[in-house]
């Protein structure tokens, strides 16, 4: 089917452009046996709108900082590259001590994904910075 051949051709461009890892923030499970096919590691961190973000993020943060320092190269997927996955990615930021200031950590985002952040993604920065991360 269609679906099938692109995914097949996502999954090819992921690995060509050297990820190891695919962090999937879905709410469901679905094409995750792809990746499995595909001999592609992968981890699965429902985020939606109804989760409780300080719990999630308890959870993914940990889990990207654990792949990262293991040299490991994490592709995050969510369904858009909006204000959702730019929180988490500002976000991880601020957690991670790379950068200091949630302000700072928002805009290196907007830049990189050339689009403003919204309210939601904000909120995320700021959940972020209230989290501990192990040193």
């Amino acid at each position: 089917s269609h679906r099938r051949v692109r995914r097949t051709e996502e999954i090819v461009w992921i690995k060509a452009q050297g990820f190891t890892t695919v962090v999937s923030t879905l709410a469901a499970p679905h094409n995750l046996h792809a990746y499995d096919e595909a001999d592609l590691a992968w981890r699965h961190v429902p985020f939606t709108s109804v989760d409780d973000s300080s719990a999630v993020l308890g959870k993914l943060y940990p889990e990207m900082r654990a792949l990262l320092g293991a040299g490991e190269r994490v592709l995050l997927h969510h369904n858009e590259a909006g204000d959702r996955l730019q929180g988490v990615v500002a976000g991880y930021l601020v957690y991670a001590g790379l950068v200091h200031e949630p302000a700072r950590a928002t805009a290196m985002v907007e830049r990189l994904l050339q689009r403003p952040m919204g309210p939601i993604g904000r909120e995320l920065v700021s959940v972020a910075a209230k989290l501990t991360a192990p040193t």
